[in-house]
């Protein structure tokens, strides 16, 4: 017996007259008859291709544009400390050229920008790219954005020239809109062009749906305008604004371009994928080889509809075979974080090399393999003599060494669903309603791990609930060297009020009286008398159902190095939250009395 799907028809035509015996898939009532395949739309080159002989050496120009295309596709875009923020994170990952906005568009955008001329948070080898329609009064608006950056500037002019395009939206026909955009490539000359640090660069947007030899005949067109030379490149963008083919169907497309453009080397070529066939990186690593020195996309490719090309994914295939990607991804927990909180947006637990279960194997084939892979590689280092990070990378499963980008490789066994045992979060949720946040599921199955390999046994749900309490929770009264010892926190003319004092190492006493939130005054009063509780996230729960329940808090918190996990629990939400901040103190404090390292002293 089937289950009930209402809205899904089981394909019920006719098994197509050519398929073999072993394929009786039918018609489905999907209406396909209403589209059509690139060939229909875009007169492909036909040409006899290089690219699929070539391969990739070296990594191209990358350019994020997290804080243009990426800030406009955003529910809700990045205030200012956001921007700054993303903006410094690209610097500090070795970024040379970086879309920063739209100054045309927003205020926040032409601030931002204005931000960076009055500031030095763009160091000298930054080129600072900003991005304006073919529109004469925005163009200046533009322009009068970047006066006073001493930095590289490159403006970047777009205007969409696929047919659909001119028709349905600009309504010019094809010589209208090459004489507009003529014109405003002056307007562009007119503003900046007695600005020495200011390069151009054009997009004909839709690139992939527009005639070739008329997207050529535009290139052309600009680079003599703009008068191209090597010394003052002009930038062609070409952007797959809407994937609409096969990924070695913009490989064509570029190769014709990167074959036949006049003035090839005073022209930087560029791509722009876009990723709603699910297939921009290929579309971007076939346009390398066919010829694209520059690649515009987003860290972990946010973006319109299903995204625009993910650049980080794109380096660390290049890493991953053997190609420096420039760009330094060794911590990319911390990139995540500050992509996440800029963008508002969680990245996905699958999502290439940076989501939490990339580096985590449930199945058993795959443990067995990798446990078996990661003793080689220890065996022939130790018979080299050389350090385990400097030797060739062979494990099975990993495409590349987590350490690498500063995770490690998470083996989730004994107790998965695989397995017939459930999942330690399984078990943990049908059991007790506990529900873990995947990093934490991460952390707490190392814990398990090390009973399961001195045991030998297999966990049942209860017995694992015990060692997530010893890990975790469980904190003897009296016995820890910082206590909370008054919380008050009271809210007078919409503003909140929050009295914390501290007991610290049986003697030591801390108040603190501010108009901040309860889980910030604590974190501050815990600060004045000398630890530092850098808190990553937190995390609500419950333990158990109903009128019985009770709330427990998670809390993900830095410690050196390392990030740990705590937790609180409490009929009451903000007091279980609390707890879990007080046992992140703790564990900090035990660590530092461990190594040695005294918490500096109350001032």
């Amino acid at each position: 017996m089937t289950a009930s799907f209402p809205r899904i028809t089981t394909p019920d035509g006719p098994v197509p007259g050519h398929a073999p015996a072993w394929n009786r898939q039918r018609h489905s009532r999907m209406p396909s008859h209403r589209y059509s395949d690139v060939h229909s739309r875009v007169d492909v080159p036909v040409t006899r291709p290089e690219w699929p002989t070539r391969r990739l050496t070296a990594a191209p120009l990358w350019v994020p544009v997290d804080l243009r295309d990426g800030n406009q596709a955003l529910a809700e875009p990045m205030d200012p400390a956001r921007k700054r923020r993303f903006f410094e994170l690209m610097v500090a990952m070795g970024y040379k050229e970086i879309e920063v906005g739209y100054p045309s568009a927003s205020q926040t955008d032409y601030d931002f920008v204005r931000l960076i001329a009055q500031s030095e948070i763009a160091p000298d080898d930054v080129t600072i790219v900003v991005f304006t329609p073919a529109r004469r009064d925005l163009i200046e608006r533009t322009v009068a954005s970047v006066r006073g950056i001493t930095n590289p500037v490159v403006i970047h002019m777009y205007t969409a020239t696929a047919p659909t395009w001119r028709d349905t939206v600009l309504g010019y026909a094809p010589d209208e809109l090459k004489d507009l955009i003529v014109a405003r490539g002056r307007d562009v000359l007119e503003f900046a062009g007695d600005l020495p640090n200011v390069r151009f660069e054009f997009s004909p947007e839709v690139f992939n749906l527009t005639e070739p030899d008329y997207v050529l005949d535009l290139c052309d067109t600009m680079t003599a305008l703009w008068d191209a030379t090597p010394e003052r490149p002009v930038i062609l963008n070409l952007p797959a604004t809407v994937e609409i083919a096969t990924p070695n169907v913009y490989a064509d497309q570029i190769e014709y371009m990167h074959t036949n453009l006049a003035r090839r080397d005073a022209v930087i070529l560029s791509v722009h994928p876009h990723n709603d066939r699910g297939t921009g990186i290929a579309c971007a690593e076939l346009a390398v080889l066919a010829g694209a020195q520059r690649v515009e996309g987003c860290l972990f490719g946010n973006g319109e509809r299903t995204g625009n090309v993910d650049i980080a994914t794109l380096a660390l295939n290049l890493h991953a075979q053997g190609i420096d990607p420039m760009i330094d991804f060794s911590d990319i927990d911390e990139i995540r974080r500050t992509v996440e909180y800029c963008n508002r947006l969680e990245i996905p637990a699958r999502h290439p090399y940076v989501g939490d279960l990339v580096h985590t194997a449930f199945s058993g084939t795959h443990q067995d393999a990798i446990k078996k892979g990661f003793a080689e590689h220890r065996a022939r280092a130790a018979a080299q003599g050389r350090p385990e990070r400097e030797i060739a990378w062979k494990v099975p499963y990993l495409p590349i060494d987590p350490a690498d980008i500063g995770r490690s490789y998470d083996a989730v066994i004994r107790v998965n669903s695989q397995s017939g045992k459930g999942g330690i979060a399984y078990l943990l949720e049908t059991e007790y309603g506990i529900e873990l946040p995947r990093r934490l599921q991460i952390d707490f199955a190392r814990t398990v791990q090390q009973h399961t390999d001195s045991t030998g046994l297999e966990f049942t749900a209860a017995q694992l609930w015990t060692v997530f309490q010893d890990a975790y929770l469980n904190r003897a009264p009296g016995a820890e060297p910082i206590v909370l010892t008054e919380f008050s926190t009271s809210e007078t003319g919409g503003r909140a009020h929050t009295r914390i004092a501290l007991r610290i190492d049986d003697d030591d006493e801390v108040s603190v009286h501010t108009e901040v939130g309860p889980v910030e005054a604590l974190t501050r009063a815990l600060a004045a008398g000398g630890i530092d509780v850098e808190v990553l996230s937190l995390h609500q729960t419950s333990v158990g159902a109903g009128s019985q329940s009770e709330a427990l808090t998670l809390v993900e918190f830095r410690a050196g190095a390392d990030v740990r996990w705590a937790a609180g629990r409490d009929r009451s939400v903000l007091a279980a939250t609390l707890a879990a901040v007080m046992a992140a103190a703790n564990d900090l404090w035990r660590a530092s009395s461990t190594a040695g390292v005294q918490p500096r002293p109350i001032p």
